[in-house]
């Protein structure tokens, strides 16, 4: 597994003649800019479907909520960064560009955990929410292991460990604790 993901990161510093691996280059800030939205929409349907699952059944919050949080906190460190400036303090254009449409497809903004969406099923059946919840992790984890295939250096070490995360989660939700 750690050889796969070495290649993996490895293969996501490779560079082709066409400039878009250059990470000043206009079409590299977009390509990024496109996998962070992507990547952000995937944590985010996760945490919608972690809130439903805690709303439906307030009595697993004390087993949920930790892995809950991480999610939120994945959605917060997948937002694209800030727009980077010149010496005069003024945003430089082609960062800029790329960060004033700073919302995603469905409207919210990258960086804003909760977001919009159809709310999802959640089973009358504790334990069967529970199981749901972890395949939704393990997908997710999925969803990220792919990108980061596609991913510059930095984004795919990002990837990669949210791609482990969702793994253990999917972990403790399944056969790390008793439900």
């Amino acid at each position: 597994m750690g050889a796969t993901a070495g290649g993996l990161l490895t293969a996501c510093s490779g560079g082709d003649d066409d400039g878009a691996d250059d990470p000043g280059s206009a079409a590299a800030v977009r390509a990024e800019k496109a996998l962070r939205v992507r990547s952000t929409r995937t944590s985010r349907e996760l945490l919608r479907q972690y809130d439903a699952v805690l709303e439906l059944h307030p009595d697993q919050a004390t087993r949920l909520t930790p892995l809950r949080d991480s999610v939120a906190l994945h959605v917060t460190a997948l937002s694209p960064p800030p727009p980077m400036k010149d010496e005069s303090g003024k945003p430089k254009p082609s960062l800029s560009e790329s960060a004033s449409a700073s919302a995603s497809p469905d409207g919210a903004p990258v960086g804003d955990v909760g977001g919009a969406g159809p709310t999802p099923f959640v089973p009358a059946d504790p334990g069967k929410a529970v199981r749901e919840l972890a395949a939704a992790e393990r997908r997710s984890a999925d969803a990220h292991a792919e990108a980061l295939v596609h991913a510059p250096p930095e984004l795919a070490r990002l990837l990669a460990s949210l791609a482990a995360a969702g793994a253990a989660h999917a972990y403790l939700l399944t056969k790390g604790s008793s439900s």
